[in-house]
This record gives C-alpha cells, structure tokens and sequence, in this order.
C-alpha cells in the first residue's frame, strides 16, 4: 500500500511539474528543489525527487551543480533539429515497413486509425474535433512506428517523441486560431495515406521521403505560432520553453 501511494504522489508531482513547465508557469533556468515543492504539493520528499529525475529522463530538466534541478530551455534552432531527427527515424521506419512488407493485421490498425482522422473534420470551416485528431494522430505514428518491424527502430522514436516539441502533436492548439491552421491538418491526413500506400505499394524510398517530409508539419506549426501568435505560450504545450 505504501509503495502505491509513492507511485501515486510520483505521477501527481509529474503531471503538475510537466503543467508548469508546459505553460511557462516555470521558466527556462529555474531553480527546482525538493523541500520547497514537496511541501508545496503537500507530499513527501522522495516523489518530488522521483519526479523530478523522470522530467530529467524525458529532457524538461537539468540537474544543477550543487542540488536541484533546473528547467530547461530550448533554442528555435534546437526545436528544428529535434523535429528533423524525428523525421528521420519515422522515415526509416516506413522504409523498413515497405521493403521488409507489414504485417497484414497491423496494416488494418493503421487504416481503421485513418479512418477515425477522417471523421475529425467537419463539414464547416474551422469544425476540427483537435481532441480526437490529437489521440489518433499520436496513435497513428506509434502505429507507424510498429510496421518498422524493427524494436531498435521504435525505441529511439519514444525517445525523441519524449521532448514536448519534436513529437508528432507538438504545438496542436486546443482550438484551431486560423482556417489554415485547419487546412494544413487536412494537408497532413492526405500525407498520413501516401505514407500508408507507400507502404503496401513496397516503395521504401517514396515511403522514407514521404514520411521524412510529413514530420517537418511540427516545424510549420512552429514557425506559424511563434511568428504570428507569440502570445500563445500558454495555449500550446511546450511553446513557452522555445527561445525565440
């Protein structure tokens, strides 16, 4: 019972960490240390520390010299270099799964995914359900991952999806701010089905630059809310922690 209830006042700790820091709430360079917040969060020290040491795995947070953490902070630059990374490993992945042939059963997940992309766009103009296009995207790049066929290759994903900017829902807004915003989600599912044709159609090559290109949407997004809504940081998970 005593070991649950860490494991709970860990996860507690995370998510309300992860929150601030997501927000701007906590900025980049500050100072985190175990006595104050654990007696802020009202729970002992040794799920504050937990906390913080999984945030440090995930890349939110540094240790600092002399105890504590400190929040992290991450150039435009660093954030385009992430992004493409990702793009790289998720265009692996669809070459592997073209030239060494998916299997048929994950090849219906990942269509019965697609499908449920399509029914997130509605008939009107700004009608996106971004929730469930949120869900099912992360769903169809894990998917996506999966057809690689290759645990070396999907691991490394997760390891990039980690940073709150270079995965594949990085900087989606609780509401679409802009028609193009939409526009450029429709733009995305038509790039989801090439992959997924690339795929059956056994074109590693097409299916690799397809996949490679389609990751750089994160870095248009980007590039759209700090340029043109600078003011979002709050709105957008992991956009106050970019430095312009």
């Amino acid at each position: 019972m005593e070991k649950s209830s860490s494991k709970t006042h860990t996860m507690r700790a995370m998510i309300e960490l992860r929150q601030r820091i997501f927000d701007g709430s906590l900025a980049g360079g500050t100072r985190l240390f175990e006595v104050p917040l654990a007696e802020e969060l009202g729970i002992s020290r040794t799920p504050v520390r937990e906390a913080m040491s999984r945030l440090a795995e995930e890349g939110l947070l540094d240790r600092a010299p002399g105890g504590g953490f400190l929040v992290r902070s991450f150039r435009f630059k660093d954030v385009v270099d992430a992004i493409e990374l990702r793009g790289v490993l998720e265009g692996t992945a669809a070459r592997l799964a073209a030239e060494r042939g998916a299997e048929p059963a994950a090849l219906k997940r990942i269509h019965k995914t697609l499908q449920a992309l399509d029914r997130c766009f509605g008939t009107e103009p700004g009608d996106v359900d971004l929730d469930g296009y949120r869900e099912f995207n992360g769903r169809f790049h894990q998917e996506l991952a999966a057809l690689s066929g290759s645990e070396v290759v999907q691991r490394e994903i997760e390891r990039v999806n980690r940073l709150p900017f270079a995965s594949p829902t990085a900087f989606l807004p609780d509401r679409v701010y802009n028609p193009n915003f939409r526009t450029s989600l429709i733009a995305n599912q038509a790039q989801h089905r090439a992959i997924v044709a690339a795929i059956e159609a056994r074109e590693g090559a097409r299916a690799e630059a397809l996949a490679r290109e389609h990751a750089r949407a994160a870095r248009t997004n980007l590039e759209y809310f700090v340029t043109e809504h600078g003011g979002l940081a709050g709105r957008v998970p992991g956009l106050a922690l970019v430095l312009n």
